[in-house]
């Protein structure tokens, strides 16, 4: 019987799409407002198979586990991306400096380009 119900939802998607691009003279929001009801119509029916029920219970564990999680304060994420960008800045000077090495080496040195 699941295979039937996920059968059906699937069809009932598949006919709003069909029906959005059948009838373009209708309003694109109310054929958008149809899109949305087909897709609650049949994510309703996806949710009574057994899978429905797995992901309706593993959507409720995360949702329980994310409210267990400590999030930081401002200053803290604020202070976390200071440090992050001060990371990138000098991470990104020490790279450029290694290039204009590598190019003075390679240029001066190898190719004696610039003497």
């Amino acid at each position: 019987m699941d295979k039937v119900k996920l059968t059906g939802a699937a069809a009932i998607i598949i006919a709003a799409l069909v029906g959005y691009y059948q009838w373009p003279e209708v309003s694109v929001l109310l054929r958008t407002l149809a899109i949305i009801a087909a897709l609650g119509v049949a994510a309703g029916i996806a949710m009574t198979t057994e899978q429905g029920k797995k992901v309706w219970s593993f959507a409720s564990g995360a949702r329980n586990e994310v409210r267990k999680v400590i999030w930081p304060t401002r200053r803290e994420t604020a202070q976390a991306t200071l440090v992050v960008i001060i990371m990138v800045l000098v991470i990104g000077l020490y790279i450029w400096i290694l290039d204009a090495l590598s190019l003075w080496a390679v240029y001066d040195l190898l190719l004696n380009v610039r003497s």
